[in-house]
């Protein structure tokens, strides 16, 4: 390959409730990121039923990958390769995405490159900041997942840190849920906590002493839903803004903690965070200052790029590409599928 050639990779993303397709331009340029979302949908239920999604992924999935190849103004023909989630995820929806990757690149005899949807989120901070390379830490908080990592290398990656329970961004749903916000938790939980008082409640923050990288973030969920049947149970009122910000401060202070200390003990001068909860403002903003506060570079990725989208697993399925990552025919669904694995 010349070094002169583009290389456009036409990426599907369907792990949870978003069915989204992106063109990627050399790893690095976002030619089209379309994303079809179920938020209103799984609203009635309270949360996303993986059965309800899988059947809307598959009335969605065609419809978005060619207005994904619309906006980018190519074809099938002008990709080089097709990426796609293969795991971790809800395996239904998940199936229909790798379904639809390898069908297309059968017919156009294309590469196939399956992609960690974690590997994804860590790689949405290289759209926007164009400088980033590793090695840094990246913090991913989404929905399933609080892991801190150190990447490497493009593609290589050592865990840290990993919630030992529920993870940051199922504490904000069910947290939301309790306190009458309904879903989605984490962006109500944000708009909420600004009118609130951080130091109203305060609310434990879980260390585990053997592994001091670990997350667990059930306790505070349960000291909170304890905090609101006490008041019930009392027959009292309780300020839902003060219990939104005291919960949204007891996660941001250990989260917050947990990186710092990743980012001493590892030596790094680059910290990043990625997934959905890393769009929430109060955690952005206390993340900032603690890098000013160190010396230390920080980066994110815009909010579009935060939630699940294409765009992020088009960025990784480049670098597995010029790796030399392919996937046969056989590649599957992996709804547990841990980081690093191939």
């Amino acid at each position: 390959m010349s070094e002169t050639k583009d290389v456009l990779i036409l990426a599907i993303e369907s792990s949870c409730d978003e069915t989204a397709a992106a063109v990627v331009k050399n790893g690095r340029e976002v030619l089209s990121n379309v994303i079809s979302s179920q938020i209103e949908l799984h609203k009635l239920y309270g949360g996303v039923v993986p059965e309800i999604a899988s059947r809307k992924h598959i009335e969605k999935i065609n419809q978005v990958i060619e207005e994904a190849l619309e906006e980018a103004n190519v074809t099938l023909d002008d990709v080089d390769a097709i990426g796609v989630t293969y795991g971790p995820g809800l395996v239904g929806a998940l199936l229909v995405g790798v379904a639809e990757a390898k069908a297309i690149a059968y017919a156009k005899r294309k590469p196939l490159i399956g992609v960690h949807h974690i590997e994804g989120h860590i790689s949405a901070n290289f759209i926007e900041n164009k400088e980033l390379e590793p090695p840094f830490i990246c913090l991913v908080i989404s929905g399933g997942h609080t892991h801190l990592v150190c990447v490497k290398d493009y593609g290589e990656y050592e865990i840290i840190g990993r919630t030992r329970d529920d993870a940051a961004g199922e504490a904000f749903d069910k947290v939301a849920r309790a306190i009458g916000l309904g879903y989605p938790g984490g962006p109500k939980i944000d708009k909420l906590s600004k009118e609130g008082n951080p130091d109203a409640i305060t609310f434990p923050k879980a260390h585990i002493n053997d592994a001091p990288y670990d997350f667990s973030f059930s306790g505070v969920k349960s000291a909170v839903l304890n905090y609101i049947n006490g008041c019930q149970m009392k027959g009292e009122t309780f300020n839902q803004a003060d219990v939104a910000a005291s919960f949204q401060k007891a996660v941001t202070e250990v989260l917050v903690e947990n990186a710092m200390r990743a980012v001493d003990e590892y030596d790094m001068k680059k910290l990043a965070i990625a997934g959905g909860v890393a769009s929430n403002s109060t955690l952005r903003q206390a993340m900032k200052d603690a890098c000013e506060k160190k010396e230390i570079e920080f980066y994110y990725p815009s909010p579009i790029f935060c939630t699940d989208n294409a765009a992020m697993i088009g960025v990784a399925a480049y670098y597995e590409y010029l790796k030399g990552t392919r996937h046969g025919w056989d590649l599957n669904a992996v709804p547990n599928l841990k980081l690093g694995e191939r």
